[in-house]
């Protein structure tokens, strides 16, 4: 077995997530499925998305380059983000990425800038801050008035014509994404309201739309990861065919991470210490915070599973061994009786986990694998 902390990536899983997106988007007419590739980035992953024809939804230069390298075209790949640097508006310019979703007047400014430099035209679209409540955890809400994305609509058509009068930037839509680890369909229902209102209004004033994006946000079932690991991708995608009112021949784009990935991936600890205090017991495991930060980071529940024993149920609080108080990965939660040498598995891992871990006490980062 490799070494303790790793990655186990389930590519069965990837791929019956993958044909159920295709089975359940294939009802709505000129779609594209970008995969966020902040949520998982190792090339086990990318492959098998590749082979299913997905775009790539990219939030950095790093990113870009990733995709690329893992052998995605440049023209399927969206660049979005708030603080997008030179450099990286440079690389996606010279790739000729297929879109850039921007965030404000001054990044508008300092694309059409690099663009006429390279004597480029910029595809853009507005990402727009719709105002609406994802009922997520407040770090991955990004949909309201008070987030730092996107553009609030009252000041949207001037920006509009603000990029359609520049000669290095061709206007082609709008962009919305309100959040991560939504579990209800009504936030969704609300966001294609808003964007129906918002095209509404921008046809009223004479702006025509080719595309929109609609972002992401499906969650997935951190309870019951093992029964209920395929997300609700029919009532999803039923949301925006029912209410999503689109003109011929406009292009409609989603954007999914985490319902693509976090089921397919597991992190494989091994306990180093059993320990007893005066009311608690303590299972301390060689991963920690540096290896899987969503805990610490969001409150976040995973799943947890002792591989090793099918002992009497004992209650433990199962922490790391980083230098934190916040290093913990649960609490009073049951397992079967535990020893030192036991094998862990926190589940449902495969989303913001191993592309989230970091070298902090100058730990190695972990490294992951398809075979367990």
């Amino acid at each position: 077995m490799m070494q303790t902390p790793f990655y186990h990536y389930d590519l069965n899983i990837l791929e019956q997530t993958l044909c159920a997106i295709e089975e359940h988007s294939s009802q709505l007419e000129n779609v594209h499925i970008h995969y966020a590739i902040k949520a998982n980035a190792n090339p086990l992953i990318l492959k098998p998305i590749l082979n299913h024809n997905f775009g790539i939804d990219c939030v950095s230069g790093g990113e870009i380059q990733a995709a690329v390298d893992a052998g995605f075209a440049p023209s399927s790949i969206v660049f979005a983000g708030v603080g997008k640097a030179d450099w990286e508006i440079d690389l996606a310019l010279e790739l000729g990425i297929a879109c850039f979703n921007v965030e404000s007047e001054a990044e508008l400014d300092v694309i059409q800038e690099r663009a006429a430099l390279k004597n480029k035209v910029a595809n853009i679209a507005f990402r727009v801050n719709p105002n609406v409540d994802a009922h997520t955890h407040a770090n991955i809400t990004t949909g309201l008035a008070e987030n730092k994305f996107g553009i609030e609509i009252p000041m949207l058509e001037p920006i509009i014509r603000k990029a359609i009068a520049l000669p290095n930037i061709a206007f082609k839509g709008i962009h919305f994404h309100i959040g991560s680890q939504i579990t209800e369909m009504e936030p969704f229902e609300a966001l294609c309201h808003k964007v129906n209102e918002v095209q509404d209004l921008l046809e009223s004033k004479g702006i025509e739309l080719e595309s929109i994006n609609v972002g992401g946000g499906l969650g997935v079932d951190y309870d019951n990861p093992e029964t209920n690991y395929i997300p609700d991708f029919k009532s999803y995608f039923d949301v925006f065919r029912k209410n999503l009112k689109m003109r011929a021949g406009q292009q409609l784009h989603f954007e999914l991470g985490r319902a693509i990935v976090a089921q397919c991936g597991r992190l494989i600890t091994k306990v180093l210490y059993v320990k007893q205090g005066t009311s608690k017991q303590f299972v301390i495991v060689d991963a920690g915070m540096t290896e899987l930060i969503r805990p610490a980071l969001y409150d976040a529940h995973h799943k947890i599973v002792n591989l090793s024993s099918e002992d009497e149920l004992q209650k433990y609080d199962v922490v790391g061994p980083i230098c934190e108080s916040s290093d913990v990965f649960a609490k009073d939660i049951l397992l079967p009786k535990t020893k030192r040498g036991d094998i862990i598995a926190l589940l449902s891992a495969g989303a913001y986990g191993e592309t989230m871990a970091s070298k902090y006490n100058l730990r190695k980062l972990p490294l992951a694998t398809t075979n367990f």
